[in-house]
């Protein structure tokens, strides 16, 4: 048992090192957080509360944007009215309304008594959270659409970021209804989608979170891991079943990413601490928008060598690869190309030329495990190889002592050493017996 234990501590110390530089660069963000009321009636609601506290008590400025979809409709059958649907686009009526600001205040109170609660020995003991509500945001009518008078269903006009900043600023979290006011004194039935997205834009939030019902996945119903813009309007295009909603959500989330947002995030609210796993892990949860790719293959700079260094230690430790010292790779960091995956280098690979002899080597190719059965061992030769090529060098080559199959299969033929280049040649371990594959590359 007490083994069991030291185990689970020593997992939960890893982990929390490993959350260390998330924390770091998290602290001081500003991160819009958008949840449907369909999350509001989990049971586990609560759970996503304390984790909603948790980030708030980690320095991150949070404005929390929630629907009221469910809440909403259960006043309306009640009243034993119903909400037209035209075009995908609600008709808001006198009767909606009233159910829809019944339903906006209840879900704010629920929240806010959430948010509140300090019990001691539960996870919001000492919280203290203020938490903010008011008319941040000014609307207008929808309008008569192909002759369809949408009535109170209305859009985002202006987003009083002044406001908000203020309150941030105070420490105090600030949340948002699905409501707009008019400066006549209407109110507007909004998309809780599209005010989180109009928000984080005018905010210049760091960060764009949805909480839906379910992950976004390919035709393989794999977790699509990343996307840009471009990516989501070309999914948008093919898939024509997408559900309503996350097709709104995406639409929203590459908009923000258009005007500036740094990250958006889709994540499934039903998955339990699927806001730490995303914030505080390199791989997350769900499906983030980026307006550039968060893995990216680039050549190396001298800022990458600790985490070069990092990365081959390992492998150097075992002995598969030959020992490279700090000084050593500070020369040599032109030489490598590196995968890097949000901030941290995920493999390398580095290209030796020797133009006299029309050869080049393949040294240090290294992915991490974590990270192996993505093909990017493949991305970094690829890269590799087309170097060479632009070079006008005619062979790759490779010296290895445990991956000799891995090079096999994608074209290496084995050769003797002797036909290393001079120079190579010269500086050859007899000791460490590597094998030499060669790829001819073809113009």
């Amino acid at each position: 048992m007490m083994a069991l234990m030291n185990k689970d501590a020593n997992n939960f110390v890893d982990w929390f090192r490993q959350a260390s530089p998330y924390i770091h660069a998290h602290r001081g963000s500003t991160v819009v957080l958008a949840f449907g009321g369909e999350a509001v009636q989990q049971a586990d609601f609560d759970k996503l509360i304390h984790d909603i506290a948790l980030l708030h008590s980690l320095g991150l400025r949070l404005v929390l944007v929630h629907g009221t979809r469910p809440q909403i409709e259960e006043r309306l059958k009640l009243r034993g009215a119903d909400m037209q649907v035209i075009n995908g686009m609600r008709v808001t009526d006198e009767h909606a309304l009233l159910c829809i600001k019944e339903a906006a205040g209840t879900v704010r109170v629920e929240i806010e008594a959430l948010l509140s609660t300090g019990l001691a020995n539960s996870p919001m003991a000492g919280a203290q959270i203020a938490v903010d509500s008011g008319n941040f945001v000014t609307a207008k009518p929808l309008g008569i659409i192909n002759g369809v008078d949408y009535l109170h269903t209305g859009e985002v006009r202006k987003i009083n970021t002044a406001a908000m900043r203020q309150r941030l600023d105070a420490g105090a979290m600030v949340l948002v209804p699905p409501l707009g006011y008019s400066p006549t004194g209407e109110v507007f039935n909004l998309n809780a989608a599209d005010v989180a997205a109009a928000i984080a834009r005018e905010l210049h939030a760091d960060k764009l979170i949805f909480l839906t019902n379910n992950k976004l996945t390919d035709s393989r119903r794999r977790l699509i891991e990343s996307m840009l813009p471009r990516e989501v309007d070309a999914l948008l295009t093919r898939r024509k079943t997408l559900d309503e909603q996350l097709a709104r959500v995406l639409r929203n989330a590459a908009q923000a990413c258009r005007g500036g947002v740094a990250r958006a995030h889709i994540l499934p609210y039903r998955q339990d601490g699927v806001l730490l796993t995303e914030l505080f892990t390199r791989d997350g949860a769900g499906t983030m928008i980026t307006a550039e790719r968060w893995e990216t293959l680039r050549q190396a700079r001298i800022d990458d060598v600790s985490g070069i260094l990092e990365l081959i230690k390992p492998l150097e430790e075992t002995g598969i690869l030959v020992r490279r010292s700090r000084e050593y790779l500070e020369n040599e960091i032109s030489r490598f190309s590196v995968i890097e995956r949000d901030g941290a280098i995920i493999a390398c690979a580095a290209l030796y030329p020797f133009e006299k002899e029309k050869m080049a080597e393949l040294a240090c190719l290294v992915v991490h495990p974590d990270y192996r059965q993505g093909g990017r061992g493949d991305q970094l030769l690829n890269h590799v190889r087309q170097q060479a090529r632009d070079m006008g060098l005619k062979e790759l080559f490779v010296l290895t002592t445990r991956t000799a199959h891995w090079f096999r299969e994608r074209g290496f033929v084995s050769a003797d050493v002797s036909h290393l280049p001079g120079k190579k040649k010269n500086l050859y371990n007899w000791q460490r017996n590597s094998r030499m594959l060669i790829l001819t590359l073809e113009p």
